[in-house]
């Protein structure tokens, strides 16, 4: 299971990276775009997990 945590981890990490270095390059609307859906991806992320985790205790 810890290698499931540590992969996701990894992919957010690099996404994260990816993205600091693309969103400067893009015009204002899309910015806003990209981080209203980063915020609804967030916001599922956590609730998967709180879901995974009440599911395991």
């Amino acid at each position: 299971m810890m290698k499931v945590f540590r992969g996701m981890v990894t992919g957010a990490i690099v996404g994260m990276a990816v993205t600091a270095m693309i969103l400067p390059q893009l015009d204002k609307k899309t910015q806003r775009n990209l981080k209203r859906v980063s915020k609804r991806v967030l916001n599922m992320a956590e609730d998967a997990c709180c879901m995974v985790t009440d599911y395991m205790s």
